[in-house]
């Protein structure tokens, strides 16, 4: 045997990032390794703290110090050796950029493949590739270059082409504004006719307009001329009240001082109105298609670029199929390559015109994915976390598929899954745990599947449970109908959902879940919708500051300290003069490593000396920040840090499954499905009638399922209605009403193909959902 053959492992020595202990695992290499273990055990911070962390930082570290001036900067992962690393590609839930030029086509490109195709082959011919970009502007240029000879050359109105629509920039969607949200016109300006926030009738911003139209007549009755005035007119000169005044009309004027701002930059009661009168409708010159005149009259077969896009994958795959022309045939095999690749993922549903800002998490990671596919490098180790996110049962032997095709090109796959399915398929597994937070960061388990099976782990023993159907349903108190939904690929859905239970809808990815739920009943009275969207927060907002719960903490340690509440917060006056109240030192050295440093003077803990001299209950501010969930929890029950108003936040977090999370943990580093459940719990407080949950079940461990649903059943027996877009057959049997779409995906979807009890979908059989549901209860 080769000297080098013997290097066939990975090995971990020694990690301590974040809360493992140090753990030293041994990982085999080009193999399919499948790390498990409850939430919050430490699976991300070994797999994508230290391995991918590592292996990255010495990539970088081959660039030159030049280039690596413009990388991130990496610290070094917390472990004491590593060994037969690779290099890594991670490949995460991360949304894709939702930046209004990007789509499926582009970031995939096959956008840049099917430029060049209409290019070769499109009739009439109107140019280069460059002519079908919706990103380019046609251009014409004129003036004088000079080559290096010195010879001048003067370009005359020279064209150059481009795809771009010019109304709507490219962008497929033009912005108007609602002026019955920002004019009453029933009302004259003295009566209040202008709606906008600051207007007031009596006020000084509408006394300018009161000097130029007559304010004691409705709007509606004014003349056209004096309408213009109102709201279109030029900036000018007018006196008001013996003062020079610029003069300008309503719309121009509110849409450079609200309309022209990042949302999120507003005040509240201004955002909302903002949100209230812009409407963003399809731009009538393109159609939606973000391409000009000139590239929409080029077409093959009868179809131009921007009818191809919108084309769903699969059908577009059979379109090019009939594309047979020698001189474009390496071309038409790439790009049927990666159209086959997205439909074999389980994306063959969605079409290339898709903006990838509303792709899901599970989404984004498959179109991640599908770069890498057909890609010729080998002995690479690929990094996926949680690749069945979103995938209905039947979609997992896809990803399963997919999985093992990339061990067997001869890369090291490393999975964070939770999914049984996914588990089975490992030729090695290593269990994490044996709790979470500070009770996990060990490895309680590694070797085959089989073997965990026969485990004392929480999911060894989980992988051996089995759902049961129940044995009796809630009945209905009443239904929310829907009548003729038809948004994306819906094919005139009308469906009762009933009230006053637990209701699962449920369908292969790309049915049509989300657009019957998020189109015709997020939006009603009394809805309260928990999703996925990421948590806006920085390092400075934990779940502390995001639920409002340091607000009753601030102010009972005040009271019994007898001192300002201000004083315990580390954004306010209580923090630390050297670092800010971050904890830690961030040290740009130019061309080298940003150093982030614990401060020195607070050691990490973020408030002044003086405050944290300050104690209640035997802890300081510092301190009881560092609380996880349950132990604080206990800490505000009774006694005299007894405080009911944390307390109840603090009970709404753990029923929600995350009694492991410190209270001054950073958000961003919660996970996808612990930023659901943190808003889960924040909305319980106030929860209309009905709550919609987001496949709720995203990153928990089975042994969590299990709580979960405990809560949903603790809603729904307050007199609460729960619906819940769900692929997990342990809530679908726990249901008492399942709504089924599909059959399929895409336009072979959109139709409801079964309602009624998870007993009757078992018995029945004849959707794909039913036949999973039925090996999954042992039916």
């Amino acid at each position: 045997m080769h000297a080098a053959d013997n290097h066939d492992l990975i090995t971990v020595q020694g990690a301590r990032e974040n809360n493992l202990k140090d753990v030293s695992v041994e990982i085999p290499k080009r193999r399919l390794t499948v790390f498990t273990g409850v939430s919050g055990s430490g699976k991300s911070s070994l797999v994508f703290g230290t391995i991918a962390a590592e292996s990255r930082r010495l990539i970088d570290e081959t660039y030159s110090t030049f280039v690596q001036g413009f990388m991130p900067n990496l610290p070094r992962p917390d472990v004491d050796a590593l060994s037969g690393l690779t290099t890594a590609i991670l490949v995460d839930q991360e949304r894709i950029g939702a930046n209004p030029r990007s789509t499926l086509g582009t970031v995939t490109d096959a956008n840049a493949m099917l430029r060049s195709l209409f290019s070769r082959l499109g009739q009439p011919y109107i140019g280069g590739p460059t002519a079908f970009s919706f990103n380019i502007p046609t251009t014409k240029v004129g003036g004088v270059s000079v080559t290096e000879s010195g010879k001048k050359n003067v370009i005359k109105q020279q064209v150059y082409l481009g795809g771009m629509c010019p109304a709507c920039e490219g962008r497929g969607t033009v912005s108007d504004l609602d002026l019955t949200a920002i004019v009453d016109e029933s009302k004259s300006l003295e009566e209040g006719a202008i709606l906008v926030p600051g207007y007031t009738a009596d006020g000084w911003m509408v006394a300018a307009f009161k000097a130029v139209v007559p304010s004691d007549v409705p709007v509606g009755s004014l003349t056209d001329a004096q309408k213009q005035d109102l709201l279109y007119a030029e900036p000018r000169k007018v006196k008001v009240d013996k003062i020079n005044m610029t003069y300008e009309g309503l719309i121009p004027k509110i849409r450079k001082s609200m309309f022209s701002k990042d949302p999120d930059s507003l005040q509240p009661h201004i955002k909302a109105f903002v949100e209230r009168a812009a409407v963003f409708g399809a731009c009538p010159t393109c159609d939606g298609t973000r391409l000009n005149d000139s590239a929409r009259t080029s077409k093959i077969k009868g179809l131009d670029i921007g009818d191809v896009c919108r084309m769903q994958v699969t059908d577009l795959a059979d379109w090019v199929r009939t594309i047979d022309d020698p001189g474009v045939a390496p071309l038409v095999a790439s790009l049927l390559h990666l159209l086959d690749a997205l439909t074999e993922i389980g994306l063959g549903y969605l079409s290339l015109d898709r903006p990838s800002g509303t792709l899901s998490g599970g989404e984004a990671q498959r179109t991640k994915m599908v770069r890498h596919l057909g890609s010729a490098l080998t002995d690479v180790t690929y990094v996926f976390d949680e690749p069945t996110i979103g995938l209905h049962p039947h979609d997992i032997e896809r990803m399963n598929k997919v999985l093992t095709e990339l061990r067997d090109k001869g890369n090291t796959v490393l999975v964070v899954e939770h999914k049984p399915e996914t588990i089975a398929i490992a030729d090695h597994v290593v269990d994490m745990g044996p709790e979470a937070g500070t009770g996990g960061g060990e490895v309680v388990f590694q070797g085959t599947y089989d073997a965990l099976r026969e485990a004392d782990t929480h999911t060894g023993r989980a992988l051996a449970y089995r759902a049961r159907l129940k044995e009796s349903v809630r009945e209905r108190t009443g239904a929310i109908e829907v009548r003729g939904a038809s948004e994306h690929n819906l094919q005139d859905v009308d469906v009762d959902l009933p009230t006053g239970v637990l209701t699962v809808v449920t369908g292969v990815a790309g049915s049509g879940k989300s657009s019957l739920i998020h189109g015709s009943v997020a939006g009603r009275e009394g809805v309260v919708v928990v999703d996925q969207a990421p948590i806006k927060g920085s390092r400075r907002s934990n779940p502390a500051t995001y639920t409002g719960l340091l607000e009753p903490i601030r102010k009972a340690f005040a009271k019994a300290c007898g001192v300002k509440p201000a004083l315990f917060s580390a954004n306010s006056e209580g923090a630390c003069p050297t670092c800010n109240g971050a904890g830690v030192i961030i040290t740009e050295l130019g061309f080298m490593d940003t150093v982030s440093t614990p401060c020195e003077d607070c050691g990490g803990k973020r408030f002044q000396a003086s405050v944290l001299e300050l104690r209640w209950g035997g802890l300081n501010i510092a301190e009881v920040l560092d609380l996880p969930v349950t132990e604080a929890l206990a800490f505000f029950s009774d006694g005299e840090t007894k405080t009911p108003a944390a307390a109840a936040i603090l009970a709404r977090l753990e029923d929600v499954g995350l009694g492991y999370l410190r209270l001054g943990q950073p958000l961003n580093t919660l996970s996808g499905g612990e930023r659901q459940r943190v808003k889960l719990a924040m909305n319980m407080k106030d929860g209309g009638g009905v709550f919609v949950l987001d496949e709720p079940t995203t990153g928990l461990h089975l042994k969590d399922v299990d709580n979960l649903l405990r809560l949903l059943d603790r809603i729904v027996d307050a007199g609460k209605t729960v619906i819940v877009i769900e692929h997990h057959q342990a809530v679908m049997a726990h249901a008492d009403w399942v709504v089924d779409l599909g059959p399929g995906a895409g336009h072979d979807g959109g139709r409801v193909v079964f309602e009624g009890t998870p007993a009757a979908l078992v018995a029945d059989r004849s959707t794909l959902t039913g036949q999973h549901l039925a090996d999954y209860v042992g039916a």
